[in-house]
């Protein structure tokens, strides 16, 4: 009983993927370079804000992090996937199981408050341009950026700290990843007060996020349709375009993963592939909207290329 508990303790397995013969290979070195690709343009974006002086503005210090939270989430869900499609096991250290969830669930309050933070951003650059400097100082793009993250973690560590009073009687995980509902699947006893408090938590940062940004863009698009000035609009609807694109698309998909594990009759395979999503479309899209629709980064990467200015 003793070795059953310490074996139990100590490693889970995943579920894996169910690709046909002959595609594991393919498959995998697809997926290899599409994370090299994640990784490499996200680095780009961080090395070009921390060295090009042009880009040491309050937009792009908040902006900074949202490459670096992409290149947590997918470095901690990516690589490990990957390796359990060409591993013979594909069992993981429940502490790392662990440890791997929060890190995603962080990921994914991560997006939602920088992106609000952004949008706040942006709305006092357009709707109050002659106050930007003023009230973005870089006092308060700190506490904005803490902020940010300090709630994130705070919230995300509550909602993991409740799993320590539950004991744990399985030791399979049905899902390619670990998450906070996956692991709750593997508890004894009732988790009741967990899930409400999961969902109150999803909840509580879905309302804060779409309310700032909601209101943000507003502000925006009432200063874009007032105003007189054809360039103020043309960066208005840049900015909109640029991270609505994002985060509905992110929204569309968390909201269907999570809402997945409600209902059993949801396909465990159309679950596994929209979870992988959460983690693909913001380290992929964000460096190549924000490269697209933000000139000043767009410019500042072509004269790098160029051998213009020197990095």
């Amino acid at each position: 009983m003793l070795n059953e508990s310490l074996v139990l303790g100590s490693y889970v397995s995943l579920d894996t993927f169910v690709i046909p013969l002959g595609g594991k290979y393919p498959i995998f070195f697809l997926g290899l370079l599409l994370y090299l690709f994640c990784v490499s343009c996200n680095l780009t974006m961080l090395t070009l804000i921390i060295l090009r002086s042009n880009l040491h503005k309050p937009m792009y210090f908040i902006l900074f992090s949202l490459p670096l939270n992409d290149l947590m989430g997918i470095t901690a869900m990516l690589p490990k996937v990957l390796s359990d499609m060409v591993s013979p096991t594909n069992e993981i250290p429940y502490a790392l199981c662990v440890f791997q969830a929060f890190l995603l669930h962080l990921y994914g309050g991560g997006i939602l408050f920088i992106l609000a933070a952004m949008s706040f951003d942006r709305y006092i650059a357009i709707c109050m341009p002659l106050r930007y400097s003023s009230v973005m100082t870089p006092r308060v793009v700190v506490c904005v950026v803490a902020l940010v993250w300090g709630l994130d973690f705070t919230l995300i560590a509550l909602l993991f700290s409740l799993q320590t009073r539950l004991p744990r009687c399985k030791s399979v995980i049905m899902n390619v990843f670990c998450d906070n509902p996956s692991l709750l699947k593997l508890m004894c006893g009732d988790t009741t007060v967990n899930n409400v408090i999961g969902l109150f938590t999803t909840t509580l940062m879905q309302a804060i996020s779409v309310s700032v940004q909601a209101f943000s863009y507003v502000k925006i698009l009432i200063t874009c349709v007032v105003t007189s000035r054809s360039e103020a609009k043309k960066k208005a609807v840049n900015t909109c375009v640029a991270q609505l694109l994002i985060i509905i698309v992110f929204e569309i998909v968390s909201t269907f993963t999570i809402l997945s594990h409600r209902f059993k009759n949801v396909s465990r395979d159309l679950q596994k592939i929209m979870g992988v999503l959460i983690f693909l479309i913001s380290p992929l899209l964000n460096p190549l909207v924000y490269g697209l629709y933000t000139s000043e980064i767009r410019n500042t990467l072509l004269r790098v290329l160029k051998n213009r200015v020197p990095v």
